[in-house]
């Protein structure tokens, strides 16, 4: 099964992964007052790794 992973200390609520992804992984959810991603769709993933290669910060791993 495949993990994916968003560090919280590096991710910016910048939403590319939520444009990026193409079977909806990713929703923003709201952490400590501000908008993060976060994967709510894992067992949905095709292991294309879109968000990864995108991610402006590299908050994103996906784990296969």
């Amino acid at each position: 099964m495949v993990e994916v992973k968003v560090d919280l200390e590096k991710c910016t609520g910048c939403g590319t992964c939520v444009d990026t992804c193409p079977v909806e992984v990713f929703e923003m959810v709201e952490v400590n007052g501000e908008e993060k991603s976060s994967p709510v769709n894992q067992s949905e993933c095709i292991t294309c790794r879109a968000c990864e290669v995108s991610c402006p910060e590299a908050a994103i791993e996906v784990i296969e």
